[in-house]
């Protein structure tokens, strides 16, 4: 499998993982100048940005190492572009990590709810 068909696939279990736990998918793949956001999801009154990581080996770091600080700014940027395009700048907001090691076929999912902060 390429890698652009792995990424889809991850993204497609984190998407089936947050639904079953009561969150709405609004978009995928959101993309901006800077940036994409991987899933824009609703949970309650509350908008989620969804960044999905998927490593298949963890001996050079964990999946939600992977997400730094300049990569969390370009979600944060990328976010503030979707709600300004949606005209949604009064819905809470938060972001979250859903990060995937192993064989996809049994893969092992954790989820990161609120995992970072603009200006954090």
């Amino acid at each position: 499998m390429n890698r652009k068909a792995t990424g889809d696939r991850a993204e497609l279990l984190a998407c089936r993982y947050l639904k079953r736990h009561g969150l709405r998918l609004l978009t995928r793949n959101f993309h901006c100048r800077r940036g994409e956001i991987d899933l824009v999801m609703r949970d309650g009154d509350s908008l989620v940005f969804v960044e999905v990581r998927y490593r298949q080996q963890t001996r050079f770091g964990h999946a939600a190492e992977t997400v730094t600080h300049a990569k969390q700014n370009r979600i944060i940027y990328c976010a503030r572009y979707y709600m300004t395009v949606h005209q949604n700048w009064n819905m809470p907001a938060r972001f979250d990590v859903v990060a995937m090691e192993g064989n996809l076929d049994d893969v092992s999912l954790q989820w990161f709810a609120n995992a970072f902060q603009p200006g954090g």
